[in-house]
C-alpha cells in the first residue's frame, strides 16, 4: 500500500490545537502568560476532592492502598492522586465534566463510584472539594520551583554540611579544571606525534603547584643541573 495516497496524517496535538482554534475563544482560554510570551497548557482550572475519616478495614493495607493509588493513576482523567493509609485519606486532582478544555473529564460522582468499586465507600459529609489551578500549583511547582530542596550527604547533618560545603565545591571545581588541563596536555602532546595531521595546539593554563609538587619541582631542578656540570668518577 502507498501511505502517500492518504496524505498526511494529523497527531493528537495538532487535533487539539485545531479544536481549540474552531472554540469560542471567549469560552476557554488555554494560555498563560509566562516572561512576556503566551505559552498553551493542557488544563486551566481544574478540582481537588479529598475523602477524609476512611476506614481502615476498608483500605485493608498499605500494599492495598498504593494499588489503589495507581488504578487511580491509570485514569487520563485524574492528573494527581494521593492515598495515605496511615490517615485514612484520599487526596485526587481531576478534570471535571464540566471544564471547557479537550482532555478527558470525570465527574465527582464518577470518582466515587469508582472508589465504590475498589470497596472504598467515603462520606460525603467528610469530603472537601476546592479550585485547582493546574499551571500554578502544579506545572509551575513541579518544573519551576522556588527553591530546590537540598540533602546533606550520608552520616552528615545538615550543619556539618553547611560549613564543608563550599570546601566540597571548590575541590569539585578544581578537579574539573585538572581534568580539562590534562586533557589538554594529552591533545598537544597527540598533535605533536603527528604533524602531518596538522591538528595545532591548545593553549593550556598553568596548574599551582601544591607545596609536595614544589618540593619534588626543586629537586628535579638541582638534579638538572647536576647533570649539567658533570660528575667525577673515582676508580681505577
Amino acid at each position: 500500500m502507498d501511505r502517500r495516497e492518504t496524505g498526511p496524517t494529523e497527531s493528537a496535538y495538532q487535533r487539539d490545537l485545531r479544536m481549540q482554534q474552531e472554540m469560542d475563544a471567549g469560552e476557554y482560554n488555554d494560555k498563560v502568560l509566562e516572561n512576556g510570551k503566551e505559552y498553551r497548557v493542557p488544563y486551566s482550572m481544574v478540582k481537588q476532592v479529598e475523602f477524609s475519616n476512611l476506614r481502615k478495614d476498608e483500605l485493608v493495607d498499605l500494599e492495598h492502598a498504593a494499588r489503589l493509588q495507581y488504578r487511580l493513576l491509570l485514569n487520563d482523567a485524574i492528573l494527581k492522586a494521593k492515598v495515605e493509609f496511615a490517615r485514612l485519606k484520599i487526596t485526587v486532582v481531576y478534570n471535571p465534566s464540566d471544564s471547557k478544555n479537550l482532555k478527558e473529564k470525570i465527574s465527582l460522582e464518577g470518582l466515587i463510584d469508582f472508589l465504590a468499586s475498589e470497596g472504598v465507600q467515603v462520606d460525603q459529609k467528610s469530603m472537601a472539594v476546592s479550585d485547582f489551578d493546574y499551571y500554578k500549583n502544579m506545572y509551575a511547582y513541579q518544573f519551576d520551583p522556588p527553591s530546590i530542596r537540598e540533602h546533606p550527604p550520608y552520616t552528615y547533618t545538615a550543619e556539618e554540611w553547611k560549613e564543608m560545603k563550599a570546601k566540597y565545591e571548590e575541590s569539585v571545581r578544581k578537579g574539573e579544571t585538572d581534568k580539562l588541563v590534562k586533557f589538554h596536555e594529552w591533545q598537544n602532546a597527540y598533535a605533536e606525534q603527528h604533524p602531518e595531521m596538522n591538528l595545532g595546539t591548545v593553549p593550556v593554563p598553568e596548574k599551582k603547584a601544591s607545596f609536595v609538587g614544589k618540593i619534588f619541582k626543586g629537586s628535579s631542578k638541582k638534579k638538572a643541573n647536576k647533570q649539567e656540570k658533570g660528575f667525577w668518577f673515582h676508580g681505577v
